[in-house]
């Protein structure tokens, strides 16, 4: 065979796959190195450490920090978390019914309070509610308002999670039920919810994290001192000292709460996959 005949053989690269990945990956840790360097070098630390870290303001939030704004958030959060876990169960289930109209109504609810913004839901509780019944008071003052509200803002998505486990269990469970006489409702509270909470535990884990960051939105509502939560407590500490450690020791509380939340979810869905294998 001629020369020109001969088959041209494509030329291979010197780097295998995998070295390719390797270096890829060290040229990304360079960079991130890189960038570290570059602000801790050009960081006006000074000026940071004087807004950001006077520990006499620190040594002042407490234990008031803990002991009422944290309090506050806490029971804030926990509050409309059950009201939302309520409201969006009896919503999925409505979702789910065969009646008509129980689903149209449950879908509109659902997608006009997830498409509104949650400060909007804060003030139609704050302001609207008292408006269209005159003389009537929520439950609980300013934490029966913040419970309604969360819970109003968190029913819908909850109301989509539970139905989506409720879906997710083997339409034999309730096929079997029904054949050793249990009623449809009966089998739905003794068997077909209770797997169907055991699914969506890692989703309603996740949920309370933001509904916890979302009670910061009380302070649309006007709160005494006694109500104040932390980013309310947190602002007020910095307006009066024109500082913003306090605003700094009041994210730090909130992290105090959303990492362990953030860990406890991630292993929640690592045994809910677990399971499914």
């Amino acid at each position: 065979m001629s020369g020109g005949d001969a088959q041209v053989q494509p030329r291979r690269s010197g780097l295998t796959r995998r070295q390719k990945r390797t270096l890829s990956r060290g040229a990304q840790y360079v960079l991130f190195v890189a960038a570290v360097i570059a602000f801790a070098v050009t960081a006006d630390w000074g000026r940071l450490k004087n807004q950001f870290a006077q520990w006499d303001l620190v040594r002042q939030m407490f234990p008031d920090v803990i002991t009422l704004a944290l309090k506050n958030t806490v029971l804030y959060t926990m509050s409309g978390f059950v009201v939302g876990l309520v409201l969006g169960m009896v919503i999925a289930l409505m979702r789910l019914s065969p009646v008509g109209p129980y689903r149209w109504v449950a879908g509109i609810y659902i997608e006009i309070f997830r498409g509104l913004p949650a400060l909007l839901i804060f003030v139609f509780v704050g302001v609207a509610v008292p408006l269209a019944f005159p003389g009537t008071e929520i439950p609980g003052g300013t934490y029966g308002k913040v419970a309604l509200a969360l819970g109003l803002v968190s029913a819908a998505y909850m109301a989509e999670t539970i139905r989506a486990g409720i879906q997710a269990v083997p339409k034999g469970q309730m096929e079997a039920a029904r054949s050793l006489g249990f009623s449809h409702a009966r089998a739905m509270v003794s068997i077909i919810i209770p797997q169907a909470f055991r699914i969506v535990i890692p989703p309603l884990t996740n949920e309370l994290v933001l509904l916890f960051k979302d009670s910061s939105l009380v302070l649309f509502l006007g709160v005494t001192l006694e109500e104040r939560e932390l980013t309310k407590f947190g602002r007020d500490l910095a307006s009066q000292t024109a500082n913003s450690t306090p605003i700094l020791v009041a994210g730090l509380c909130y992290l105090l709460v959303t990492i362990p939340l953030g860990f406890v979810v991630r292993r929640l869905e690592a045994k809910a996959g677990e399971a499914t294998k």
